[in-house]
């Protein structure tokens, strides 16, 4: 497929045109005209673009790219070394952040409900395309049998702020560095949150506002929108797709 197609198909499938972010969706580095061999991962690192031109990809496609607003301007170091990659191995980047965590189907927070038997029921904002949402476990657990869940599905353990003594039926979830809206959970009358990362006041709020607390890694949390988006482009447009976990203890 050419590249041109690619990137209207991405568009067609996450419409970026319809939430507002902080980094440009879609292509972000020309490379190759025709797309066939692809790999997937969570962020555009070194360590991932090493990976593909091992595996001799045309294509990257990540939730984390480059050119995020109030970053530095200037092509220097480590931001040189990558797009120098990239360039001297003729390999596109494409790119697509919060339209792959709100997508319904295969976006972060859908594919972390699947995996942690949770029920979606809403946005947790009262917008359309609300980044955090809200929902119910689907077997009520408590705090501690919810942490190990967690712990075994994500490979990874989480850190856990449980000031509740009754069951967790209802829950409000972000992937990634979704900890503020912890507030807007509880103000909802939610019994617990979960995200990927937690701040030095988030604990407080979870404390004084009686509501359980969850963060379980922003690249934990986060693997699975971008390895679903290229299990439907392997398994619907026949592209030779490769998901590659470079793994970050955050």
């Amino acid at each position: 497929m050419q590249r041109r197609e690619f990137n209207h198909l991405l568009n067609t499938i996450l419409k970026p045109d319809t939430i507002q972010d902080f980094c440009p969706n879609g292509l972000q580095i020309e490379g190759r005209e025709q797309v066939k061999k692809i790999v997937t991962g969570v962020t555009a690192s070194q360590a991932l673009i090493d990976a593909a031109i091992a595996q001799g990809a045309d294509t990257i496609l990540v939730h984390h790219g480059y050119f995020w607003k109030g970053e530095a301007h200037p092509i220097t170091g480590m931001k040189k070394r990558r797009i120098a990659s990239l360039l001297n191995h003729d390999i596109n980047l494409f790119a697509y952040h919060l339209p792959l965590d709100v997508h319904p189907e295969i976006g972060n927070n859908a594919q972390l409900a699947l995996l942690l038997d949770l029920e979606m029921t809403a946005g947790l904002e009262p917008m359309a395309n609300s980044v955090a949402v809200k929902g119910r476990l689907k077997t009520p657990l408590s705090a501690e049998d919810f942490a190990q869940k967690i712990a075994k599905v994500l490979d990874r353990e989480p850190l856990v702020s449980s000031v509740r003594d009754e069951p967790i039926e209802t829950i409000a979830w972000c992937t990634g560095g979704g900890q503020g809206y912890i507030d807007l959970a509880a103000n909802q009358g939610i019994d617990a949150y979960l995200t990927g990362e937690a701040s030095e006041q988030t604990i407080h709020s979870s404390r004084e506002q009686g509501i359980d607390f969850f963060a379980a890694g922003h690249h934990a949390t986060e693997r699975y929108g971008i390895k679903a988006l290229g299990e439907l482009l392997a398994e619907h447009h026949g592209f030779d797709v490769t998901f590659i976990d470079i793994d970050n203890p955050v």
